[in-house]
């Protein structure tokens, strides 16, 4: 396991949604919870629970965030068609509010992180807030 939350976060999604399977868990940080829950707002997953890692060489406070994917059809086709990790260790990514970029024209979600919490591109346009590009999801 690497040191970026978000960047297992996202590799885990993609992962499951390759294998269609329900559930997903991640490490549960500030970050990765803001995340989470954008991801139920915006309908791309359908459940979010967290719980104690157990076991004897666990620290109580590690805690791991259950997420439940969400598929349509009979084919269970995923909601999430793409996720990318934008922003990276080695590559920070900036933008000011109005170069926020669009994904397939608004239909997909940019998360940003801002002065003033994760929000989504949305959100952030209407705060004319600009901030760190996280990751893409459509």
């Amino acid at each position: 396991m690497s040191n970026n939350a978000i960047a297992n976060m996202i590799t885990s999604i993609r992962n499951a949604n390759l294998t269609k399977s329900k559930t997903v868990e991640v490490l549960a940080t500030r970050t990765t919870r803001s995340i989470a829950k954008i991801l139920l707002k915006e309908g791309f997953v359908s459940n979010l629970r967290e719980r104690a890692l157990e076991g004897p060489l666990v620290n109580n406070s590690v805690r791991i965030l259950m997420i439940t994917l969400r598929y349509q059809g009979r084919e269970s086709k995923p909601y999430i068609t793409a996720i990318k990790h934008i922003s990276k260790p080695g590559l920070r990514v900036y933008s000011n509010y109005k170069d926020i970029p669009k994904i397939l024209g608004g239909m997909g979600v940019v998360i940003l992180s801002t002065s003033k919490g994760i929000m989504i591109d949305r959100e952030a346009r209407e705060q004319k807030m600009g901030g760190e590009i996280l990751c893409s999801i459509w």
